[in-house]
């Protein structure tokens, strides 16, 4: 048995390590939304996994490295689960597009976590800001495709399509950020409601 398969304690060397990088990744997401950008050490992040250095660099090249993996892996959950929630069902639009909301805000919300990761540490840290506005930009053009995948010729073409997807996901994400930081007294529901609505008006031709 050659070093990279030996078993230890019923886990092979990839097992481990895969289990190493999850826990890095985890400890990320608790420091970074916790200490924010200055406090999400490497030093930090390593005590809060009981990992070494060693093992840090196992899986990331630099702090910045795993702070994008974690902005990753939020956006990956938030695409996922709205997507799924799309497609759950042959519902109306309007049922199907609130479900889709209501996945992407949950993700952010019921972990505020997340959402502070997400939405507002990542500002705080140069060489994150490029990548998080790239990232807003795909949700953008995933919500003009979804808007003609749900209206078909009755979506608006491009360039509108875009547009109404930058300005309709980077008002959501504002009014995250605001109920993050206790600047609007709302519910997340609400937040479901109103961008339900402006959706629904602002993705489709008038009828």
């Amino acid at each position: 048995m050659t070093p990279t398969t030996r078993r230890y304690a019923g886990m092979s060397a990839d097992d481990r390590a895969t289990e190493r990088r999850s826990r890095l990744l985890n400890a990320g997401l608790d420091v970074f939304a916790d200490a924010g950008a200055k406090g999400a050490t490497m030093t930090a992040i390593c005590a809060r996994a009981k990992l070494t250095e060693r093992y840090f660099y196992e899986s990331f090249s630099s702090r910045d490295e795993l702070l994008r993996q974690v902005v990753d892996m939020v956006s990956d959950e938030i695409r996922v689960a709205a997507l799924a929630a799309l497609h759950s069902s042959d519902g109306t639009v309007e049922t199907r597009v609130r479900q889709a909301i209501t996945a992407f805000v949950t993700v952010l919300t019921d972990d505020p976590r997340k959402g502070r990761v997400a939405m507002i540490e990542s500002l705080a840290v140069d060489s994150l800001r490029r990548y998080r506005r790239e990232s807003l930009r795909d949700f953008a053009r995933l919500v003009a495709d979804q808007a003609h995948e749900l209206y078909g010729s009755d979506a608006w073409p491009e360039p509108r399509s875009e547009i109404n997807g930058l300005l309709f996901t980077g008002g959501l994400a504002e009014l995250i950020i605001a109920w993050l930081n206790d600047e609007i007294d709302v519910t997340p529901q609400q937040i479901v409601e109103s961008a339900t609505y402006q959706f629904i008006s602002t993705s489709h031709r008038p009828r």
